[in-house]
């Protein structure tokens, strides 16, 4: 296999009838996944198609997504995955910095995508995967009957470009080879054991690179994919017991939801034989409540868009490491830098950055030689932005993002550190820790808490709670009591928004 466009045709052949893909609305064995595949593909050439050119994806996750970008992989294009929570300002910078020629969407996006296509003359045309004015039809694409196309590709040519969150100006997209891609698929099947028998249920966007990798590492092991189309609680418990699955994949805040969900103690968890997370750090007390809970090990894993998915995580067949996002995949290495020299590697159990070199590194910025040049060292080294230790055995402990670290009164307050001491407060459902001006430190750390059902907690109990677990420049110095946290669509909490969001 030279990229992940070959993934289907060699587990259809390998697996044929057994389901590869259950959704709400459409059950789909592998053979069939291959063959509704080609037909997209081959609609892509008879529409003049050329391969490198960008194809966008603009929907919630469903079989038409999972279809269409194993589609436009076999055609040879350029995958664009987009989140559906993109404003119409940030879609059409995306939409005209990748010069994407078709764009495959949900029938909730398709206007949107239409209203910005008469101001995008490499747009050719929109597809809709319902009814949508203005758009073609996708169930017209399936029944296109030309020939299957077989491009001749290079592993390491773009295979696709999936932009970052834009936390500062303009998203960046980061550009994946083919190579990167599978290769992350493969280490991550691997890493986690997966194998033919396994039935995953996961509401990770697709469109991510965690969802994405969760879903092709399971097709590539010819597993079973139970694919939710949005995360909801309730829905998740009931699925894993329905369908016997053999593995949960998600955010911390989903395992944080479904451990308080009234279902929770009815639901049936006794197939689950190993969960994964990432995305963000969680706290030790979450993973222990999961993991009495399911009787599952909860695997912590990390990884970002720069690297087409996961970086480092835990072997399935070792113990793991309680804190630690693991060890790196095979053949990527990994490292921590002085904070002041990133020539040299921080002293063992010394915070410095998290970097990261091998084939899953991606090869650029599209259109961002600056940004590439500021992101990759000459010798292959990407900075990923993340504060990291490592233990004598190689393990990697993230602290935080280097962005979000607040600085009060000349000391480094890490957000994570703070909300994983109030996380273990039984009164405390989920929280997460911002920077507030002060004119006299600077900034000062500002935790956001959602309460646990049931509970009434006081600001002035969980400052307390802080102040006898930690240095008293870590504390928080003010608690915020809030229903809700903002989340990005993989359910992420969004740090920076939280000071927008809730006035202090």
């Amino acid at each position: 296999m030279n990229g992940p466009g070959d993934i289907l045709r060699s587990s259809a052949a390998r697996f044929g009838d057994k389901h590869a893909l259950i959704t709400a609305t459409r059950t789909l064995s592998f053979a069939e996944l291959d063959t509704l595949s080609d037909r997209v593909a081959a609609w892509l050439v008879a529409q003049g198609a050329r391969p490198g050119q960008p194809v966008t994806l603009y929907a919630q996750n469903c079989w038409e997504w999972v279809v269409t970008y194993h589609g436009a992989l076999k055609a040879g294009a350029v995958v664009n995955p987009v989140n559906v929570m993109l404003t119409p300002e940030e879609l059409a910078f995306v939409l005209r910095d990748c010069g994407a020629t078709a764009v495959f969407t949900g029938a909730e996006q398709a206007p949107t995508v239409v209203e910005l296509m008469r101001d995008l003359p490499d747009l050719t045309a929109v597809v809709s995967f319902g009814d949508a004015t203005g758009t073609e039809s996708f169930a017209e694409v399936l029944n296109h009957d030309g020939p299957a196309p077989h491009p001749t590709v290079d592993p390491d040519s773009p295979s696709t470009i999936g932009y970052t969150s834009g936390t500062t100006g303009h998203p960046k997209g980061a550009v994946q080879s083919h190579r990167a891609v599978l290769w992350n698929c493969a280490a991550t099947a691997t890493m986690h054991g997966r194998n033919a028998e396994d039935v995953v249920v996961t509401a990770l966007p697709a469109p991510h690179v965690y969802g994405n990798v969760v879903i092709n590492a399971t097709f590539l092991a010819g597993g079973t994919v139970v694919l939710m189309e949005r995360f909801a609680p309730a829905e998740a418990l009931r699925l894993i017991g329905e369908h016997r699955a053999t593995l949960f994949e998600g955010v911390p805040t989903m395992y944080s939801m479904m451990l308080v969900d009234p279902g929770i103690e009815r639901a049936d968890l006794s197939s689950l034989t190993r969960c994964t997370v990432g995305g963000q750090t969680i706290a030790p007390t979450t993973v222990e409540r999961w993991q009495d809970r399911s009787g599952a090990p909860l695997i912590e894993l990390w990884g970002m868009t720069e690297i087409a998915g996961l970086g480092t995580t835990h072997p399935v067949h070792m113990p793991p490491v309680p804190g630690s996002i693991g060890v790196s995949l095979p053949g990527v290495e990994v490292r921590i830098a002085d904070l002041k020299d990133i020539g040299r590697d921080a002293a063992r159990g010394t915070p410095g950055e998290l970097m990261v070199r091998g084939p899953v590194t991606m090869l650029g910025y599209h259109n961002n030689p600056e940004a590439t040049a500021r992101t990759i060292e000459p010798d292959g080294w990407l900075h990923t932005g993340d504060i990291a230790t490592m233990d004598q055995s190689g393990h990697v402990f993230v602290v935080d993002r280097r962005k979000d670290m607040i600085i009060t009164g000349g000391y480094n307050v890490y957000p994570a550190e703070v909300e994983r001491v109030l996380a273990a407060h039984p009164a405390v459902a989920m929280v997460a820790v911002g920077p507030i001006p002060d004119p006299v430190k600077g900034e000062l750390a500002c935790a956001y808490v959602v309460a646990a059902a049931g509970s009434n907690p006081t600001e002035e109990e969980l400052i307390a709670y802080a102040s006898e677990r930690m240095a008293a420049y870590k504390r928080p110095r003010l608690v915020r009591l809030v229903s809700d946290l903002p989340k990005t669509s993989t359910g992420k909490i969004m740090r920076r928004e939280l000071i927008k969001q809730f006035e202090v």
